[in-house]
């Protein structure tokens, strides 16, 4: 968000919270809420830390590669006790390949939840920006699970904690199935998501996303243009969940299929399994 006259990037608040989700990440240790270290609970401020981490993470290296809306799903927000959307940054190093295995030794406490990416083949960055917009900038869409995680114990989060802690995102996972957007409605996709025994998990449609999938990126676009970093060509970006989000256990397997759109899956490791060093994962936001 736009910062104020105040600056609230140059609160010490902000900085304390912004140094206590990052030694959550590193020790693998969930802390406190940020929220009673801010000093508001405004969706700027919490945005003044999730800017923060981004940096950090940009300096470390890491690479932007899309976007992700969060609480985009009545379900999800009753979950967490919230009513609005928020978004945050995907990294490059945060996907996981269709069918492979997410690191549980990098995630602290996660669930998954099934989506619509859309992958985006022009900016979306015109002051008039619309569905039909949304629908001509959309290369194609595909199947999705987002990993979430929240790097606060107990998942005792307010709307200021998410989107300090990047709107509780850890990683991706893109379907094979490429599919173009035009002609089809979003909001009529069925969900399913099981696990590896093949009970249903979770499940929805695409209406349960703001109504519609494409409100939600619109939204998502309107709101990063306004920021001064408007979504552009090539980006991903996640929508929103369908359903409820699932605890993810260590060694489960969860596939999720969408109607029209194919299906996608993950494997969590064993703890004692995972040999990849993801110690920035989930970490940083934007």
């Amino acid at each position: 968000m736009p910062l104020t006259e105040e600056n609230p990037v140059e609160d010490p608040g902000v900085r304390q919270a912004a140094d206590r989700l990052l030694a959550a990440a590193r020790t693998r240790t969930p802390c406190a809420p940020v929220r009673d270290v801010l000093p508001d609970g405004t969706a700027e401020t919490a945005y003044a830390v999730q800017n923060i981490l981004t940096a950090d993470a940009l300096a470390a290296g890491r690479r932007i590669v899309g976007r992700k809306v969060g609480l985009t799903s009545p379900a999800v927000q009753q979950q967490l006790g919230v009513d609005q959307p928020d978004f945050g940054v995907l990294f490059a190093d945060t996907a996981v390949p269709d069918g492979g295995v997410a690191d549980s030794a990098a995630l602290l406490q996660p669930k998954v939840e099934a989506e619509i990416a859309f992958v985006l083949s022009a900016d979306l960055d015109a002051p008039d920006l619309d569905a039909a917009a949304v629908r001509a900038a959309t290369e194609h869409v595909v199947a999705a699970l987002e990993i979430v995680d929240s790097r606060i114990a107990g998942w005792d989060i307010t709307f200021a904690d998410t989107v300090a802690d990047n709107a509780s995102s850890a990683m991706y996972v893109l379907g094979p199935r490429q599919v173009p957007l035009a002609g089809l409605d979003l909001t009529e996709v069925r969900m399913e998501l099981v696990d590896a025994v093949g009970d249903i998990v979770s499940s929805g449609t695409g209406a349960a996303c703001l109504g519609d999938p494409v409100t939600a990126v619109l939204w998502l676009a309107r709101t990063c243009r306004d920021l001064g970093s408007p979504l552009r060509a090539g980006e991903v970006v996640l929508s929103g969940a369908l359903g409820p989000m699932v605890p993810a256990a260590a060694g489960a397997r969860y596939t999720a299929t969408l109607s029209t759109l194919g299906s996608v899956s993950v494997a969590f490791s064993d703890p004692g399994t995972a040999t990849t060093d993801r110690r920035s994962v989930g970490v940083t936001a934007g």
